[in-house]
């Protein structure tokens, strides 16, 4: 007659488990394939019933049942599989290792999966293995820039400090400008977004002119103030400080976050600022003008506005850009540091 079937019996904690395996859409196919067997095993069926009904060979459902039978649901796991044998050390693994960090090849300015193949005498499949698991990617390369402000660190705390704790019944503006913004105009209409389509544009365009632009960013409401200008020079950067004064609020204190650049500190400038003591200025460290939080907004403005505009003028993308400044004012939101 043969060796008798285990009986499988399951507590309701056991069946909820092996039905929730077979709704999931993303369960493994071996795994839900196990549990449905346990699951017609568990209904009193023999071994050579559920083979026929589920299609597995007798001899894979009897494996099953009594895996389950003697570990329940982590019987259903595989088992750990050695594999096949390493045919390289780890002394070998570490020589590669070395001369991808401390090499490089006669002919080119890094490694290749394939070029480090052929110096080593590995396949590139090794090297792959090899490097993914070290996280090598000698193809891949970052710049970087360090501040070289010997009062780096005192300039990060005073304008971070700015952002994260500010003083009360003061406003802090982050003012900066946005320079040689181009009105561009692609040589041929473009193409509009279509079902499965992309929109499609001309790599070739046509310039227009271009306009410069000074904002401020009130970081407490996140509601910017802008105004565009022919050119970009101490002249309209302090008609632009102006323009600020004449709209800003009487009595709190004014702490600007600004840059290094030259026009900010022209006497004239200088001289303006003077007369005005309850307006402190904050300068970000040399090489460092991401601290400012208005070119985080000016991201904005190039991602949303102008990198896809379409410009037939220097007017046209003028309207564009203080269109947007008032959208933004709609609904403005801070930025969290």
């Amino acid at each position: 007659r043969g060796r008798a079937s285990v009986a499988i019996e399951l507590s309701d904690e056991e069946r909820s488990f092996l039905e929730a395996q077979l709704r999931r859409h993303k369960a493994e196919r071996s795994l839900s394939d196990r549990c449905r067997i346990v699951l017609r095993c568990a209904d009193g069926l023999t071994s050579k019933e559920v083979a026929a009904e589920l299609g597995h060979a007798e001899h894979t459902v009897g494996k099953w049942r009594r895996r389950f039978a003697e570990h329940r649901i982590e019987g259903l796991s595989d088992e750990y599989r050695a594999g096949r044998p390493r045919t390289i050390s780890d002394a070998q693994v570490a020589e590669i290792i070395k001369q991808t960090l401390e090499t490089t090849p006669k002919d080119a300015t890094h490694w290749s999966i394939r070029s480090m193949a052929a110096e080593t005498g590995y396949s590139h499949t090794t090297i792959r293995r090899i490097w993914n698991a070290f996280g090598l990617q000698p193809h891949r390369s970052e710049t970087f820039k360090l501040s070289t402000d010997p009062l780096f660190v005192d300039k990060v705390q005073d304008v971070v400090g700015l952002y994260m704790s500010p003083p009360n019944r003061a406003i802090v503006l982050c003012l900066d400008e946005k320079s040689q913004i181009q009105a561009l105009d692609r040589e041929q209409p473009v193409l509009p977004m279509a079902p499965g389509v992309a929109e499609r544009r001309t790599h070739t365009y046509l310039r227009n002119g271009t306009t410069s632009l000074f904002a401020a960013l009130d970081i407490a409401t996140g509601a910017v103030v802008g105004k565009c200008y022919k050119r970009h020079r101490a002249t309209e950067f302090l008609d632009f400080l102006k323009e600020l004064d004449r709209n800003l609020p009487e009595g709190p204190d004014v702490h600007l976050v600004m840059d290094n650049y030259a026009t900010h500190k022209t006497p004239k400038v200088k001289a303006w600022l003077a007369r005005r003591p309850h307006w402190q200025v904050h300068f970000t460290p040399t090489s460092a003008s991401w601290l400012n939080q208005i070119e985080r907004w000016f991201a904005e403005l190039t991602r949303k506005q102008i990198q896809r505009g379409v410009h037939r003028s220097v007017a046209e993308l003028e309207a564009d850009i203080m269109a947007f400044i008032d959208a933004h004012n709609d609904n403005p939101k801070p930025y969290r540091w």
